[in-house]
């Protein structure tokens, strides 16, 4: 599984330029939590790490060059998506 979230951090990172690898790290990990939990409230059967890459590696190429822009209008995560440092971007 850490395999899949690194390939999927790596794939964030080309698609947007305007965050960190420890921000993509952060973006990955909460699509990939976002989508089980989810999928698990709705009351499916575990599916797979597969089916998970599937689902957020879509969410990746359809909004990841976006990511950046969600603090501004959902403050609830600001908390989560703040830089803790000024490390340069990628």
């Amino acid at each position: 599984m850490e395999e899949y979230r690194e390939s999927l951090k790596e794939m964030l990172l080309k698609k947007n330029k305007n965050i960190s690898n420890s921000l993509a790290q952060t973006w990955v990990d909460l699509l990939w939590e976002d989508f089980e939990a989810t999928y698990a409230k709705a009351g499916h059967d575990y599916a797979g790490s597969e089916m998970t890459l599937r689902v957020v590696k879509q969410w990746i190429e359809n909004y990841g060059d976006k990511l950046h822009e969600f603090i501004a209008t959902n403050p609830k995560y600001k908390h989560l998506l703040e830089e803790k440092d000024n490390k340069p971007l990628h």
